[in-house]
């Protein structure tokens, strides 16, 4: 209950609402005394935090026998705001784009810290549908980062903008099972001899001028935007990709 708790602090309730929210979807319709004793919340707090999630169309209210009593609405709104939310920002993301295109002068170099900052990374990788990243992969990512993310999210997201990858990985058992499937995962990859090639962090180069650079084990993150020094990275991973090939 604690980890579903969290997720909904994730769509932008705070946690006492997350906590009356999820205490109502098992009560139903109930009094703000039970709610209270349910929640451990004070009673004073609680009727603010039902203010707030009734602003947010998360409760609803009825009477009985002259009491009021809350009830939590249909979970499946939550959807249908996030759903409202996205047709409202892609209506104004032109206009928001043109506005950032204005600025003469961008950051060449953003750096993110922590799980978190790394995942910002990641998401970047994810805005330029249909096409191409180059990979170099390192195996700490099994073992410093968010495995659940990596494959019920990134990978997920990446196949369904049909973002193809080409990835240079260490030759162990773990990444051999990964290159297996490939072809399901929209990805070819060619594996390294760690013996001849060492990588303690991920590369990937994208967008054409982008290279997101992540240190797992440091728990950071970099995007790097420059044309010059994509070219560059680009010209080095071909001609490493084409030394794995002659290997075959």
């Amino acid at each position: 209950m604690a980890i579903l708790k969290k997720q909904l602090e994730k769509l932008n309730l705070s946690e006492r609402e997350a906590d009356v929210y999820v205490e109502l979807l098992e009560l139903g319709e109930t009094t703000v005394e039970q709610i209270s004793r349910k929640s451990k919340i004070k009673r004073t707090t609680v009727y603010d935090v039902i203010e707030a999630l009734k602003a947010k169309g998360l409760i609803g209210t009825t009477k009985r026998k002259k009491r009021t009593l809350y009830y939590a609405e249909d979970p499946r709104i939550l959807e249908n705001q996030l759903e409202e939310k996205k047709t409202v920002l892609k209506g104004i993301l032109p206009q928001l784009l043109s506005l950032a295109s204005c600025i003469d002068k961008k950051p060449d170099v953003k750096y993110f810290e922590g799980s978190e900052g790394i995942k910002n990374v990641y998401q970047d990788t994810l805005n330029y549908p249909g096409q191409e990243i180059l990979m170099w992969g390192t195996t700490d990512v099994f073992t410093y980062f968010d495995e659940n993310y990596m494959w019920d999210y990134y990978l997920k997201k990446r196949i369904e903008k049909k973002i193809w990858m080409r990835a240079i990985g260490q030759n162990l058992g773990v990444v051999q099972k990964i290159q297996a499937e490939d072809k399901k995962h929209l990805r070819e990859t060619r594996l390294y001899d760690s013996r001849e090639l060492c990588l303690e962090v991920e590369i990937n180069l994208y967008g054409k001028r982008k290279i997101g650079i992540m240190s797992f084990k440091e728990n950071l993150g970099l995007i790097i935007e420059s044309e010059k020094i994509y070219i560059t990275l680009k010209t080095i991973f071909e001609l490493n990709w084409r030394m794995l090939d002659n290997r075959k």
